[in-house]
């Protein structure tokens, strides 16, 4: 992560996250944040060139999905959205059998939101 403070503030807002813990932080700026969302928990973290943890702007991608569950998946990536997330696919019902969009947010990381399928209910023969 390049801006820790700005992820934090992003993952709070697009998503509900909690700060856990006081933020980690080092004299050369770098940070540690513990954040949970729905009661998982994630670390946000300054890239560190030396220990090989790039973060996904510095590479232009990357090969994780962050896949949290959400009684909402609709209203969560709309939110993501209109804070500055990058649309992939919409939220949709999906033939696995949930209703799911993935945004990609501000920072480069994937996000797969996923909930339950919409509920129709047909009337006729």
């Amino acid at each position: 992560m390049k801006d820790v403070d700005a992820a934090v503030a992003f993952y709070r807002e697009a998503f509900g996250a909690v700060e856990e813990t006081e933020r980690i932080r080092s004299d050369d700026g770098a940070q540690v944040a513990v954040l949970t969302i729905d009661g998982c928990t994630i670390g946000v973290a300054t890239e560190d060139v030396e220990l090989r943890t790039l973060s996904a702007e510095s590479v232009g991608g990357t090969t994780v999905r962050i896949h949290p569950d959400a009684a909402d998946p609709d209203g969560v990536a709309a939110r993501a959205i209109a804070m500055g997330a990058e649309e992939m696919f919409a939220v949709a019902d999906q033939p696995y059998g949930i209703r799911q969009g993935r945004v990609v947010d501000p920072f480069g990381h994937h996000w797969l939101i996923s909930g339950p399928l919409k509920l129709q209910v047909c009337w006729g023969p």
